[in-house]
């Protein structure tokens, strides 16, 4: 801009379209000052702006000989400040100010035109509209036309480049979102993998512990019933490794990667889970309460896992002689399951690591239920767990 301002100002010169041009170093001064700044308009453009309009006018007051690359770089320095001002309301009005004091040094111009009688010595006087109104007129539009194209865009590119960057944000939440969420999914199948494998691994191994000690307690003065522990040990042994093989298939089935390994288990299966109790040789009562029906699978695989950590907890900590109190009950709007023993309060079921218990917490809370675990007054040990059988909300 500097160069072709330069340039523009020896070309003028040299045709003598202007009467009485300033000096030269008065148009080299000019040339410096509109073009040189506009090097900074992204850094200062306030401040550029506020500098190339002064020399703007002031090369018209001087009678610097160039209308061109000055209108050029004045356009350019009023377009930088609308897009590249950091302080909105100061851009406003610095362009505003500058609009102002452009339109008073045209009025008072044309008003100095118009009261020089020589300016209209060569304009006709013959048309409908007075020439100098013509000229005011145009000029007047040519200014408007010039800094509103100038705000406009200006502000238009401040406010696409607000939009790109918006956008760029939240791409990048959203990638970081998608990442977050796969973590988490991640670390809820790990949660889900590790409560299935302990409840199957823990209920099956205390059944078997159970019957391989009646049968090593038998085996010499009833050798029919340590033959039947035995064959209960292997029915145990063999439904686990079912059981396990059932989920890791599973897990290993990319087309069904959300698929349970657990819902082949329900409200049907707590009976076998009674009868694997009562063939390890604790006593069982199970009834249930209320008219059955259909529960949604998710809360038939609670119901059933959590009855199977519940024996197996007896099994494992009630001690000889505990008594197992199952009860099923069909509520209007939930189901609620509950097994107690007659185990010997002394007895702390939180000895482990305590996963089995969060592990059931873990599931009720999973489907909006309410669970209490706990010892119980008159001795033993309680689980109770109520989930409803609506949706969600």
């Amino acid at each position: 801009m500097l160069g072709a301002t330069a340039v523009s100002v020896l070309l003028t010169q040299s045709a003598g379209y202007v009467k009485n041009p300033a000096p030269i170093w008065v148009s080299s001064l000019f040339v410096v000052i509109c073009a040189a700044p506009l090097a900074v308009r992204r850094r200062w453009p306030q401040a550029v702006a506020i500098v190339v309009s002064s020399a703007f006018a002031l090369g018209h007051i001087f009678a610097v000989p160039e209308a061109l690359f000055a209108n050029i770089s004045l356009f350019i320095a009023m377009y930088t400040v609308g897009a590249w001002g950091r302080h909105r309301m100061r851009a406003t009005i610095v362009r505003v100010v500058i609009v102002i004091g452009m339109f008073i040094w045209l009025f008072t111009a044309l008003v100095a035109s118009a009261a020089d009688p020589t300016s209209l010595a060569n304009l006709t006087r013959s048309s409908a509209i007075s020439p100098i109104v013509a000229i005011g007129l145009l000029q007047i539009v040519t200014t408007l036309l010039y800094f509103g194209s100038a705000f406009y865009f200006g502000d238009r590119a401040w406010a696409a480049a607000r939009e790109r960057r918006a956008l760029v944000d939240r791409t990048a939440e959203r990638s970081a979102e998608r990442e977050l969420n796969a973590h988490r999914a991640l670390t809820l199948e790990r949660v889900r993998i590790a409560r299935d494998l302990h409840d199957i691994v823990a209920h099956h191994v205390s059944v078997m512990g159970v019957q391989a000690g009646a049968a090593r307690l038998v085996m010499e003065t009833d050798p029919a019933g340590a033959t039947h522990s035995l064959r209960s040990i292997e029915s145990s042994a063999r439904t686990a490794v079912a059981e396990l093989h059932r989920m890791l298939t599973i897990l290993r089935d990319d087309e069904h990667p959300g698929i349970d390994s657990a819902t082949t288990r329900g409200i049907d299966q707590i009976s076998s889970l009674a009868a694997d109790a009562r063939a390890a040789g604790v006593p069982l009562r199970s009834r249930t309460v209320g008219v059955q029906r259909t529960v949604p699978p998710t809360v038939e695989v609670t119901l059933y896992r959590i009855a199977q950590e519940s024996i197996t907890n007896t099994l494992k900590h009630a001690g000889p002689g505990a008594e197992i109190d199952l009860r099923l009950r069909y509520l209007d709007d939930a189901v609620e399951l509950e097994i107690g023993d007659s185990g010997s309060a002394n007895i702390s079921y939180a000895g482990g690591a305590g996963l089995g218990q969060r592990g059931m917490r873990e599931r009720v809370d999973a489907v909006g239920g309410t669970i209490h675990i706990g010892p119980r007054a008159r001795g033993g040990y309680l689980v109770r767990a109520r989930i409803p059988t609506g949706e969600l909300d």
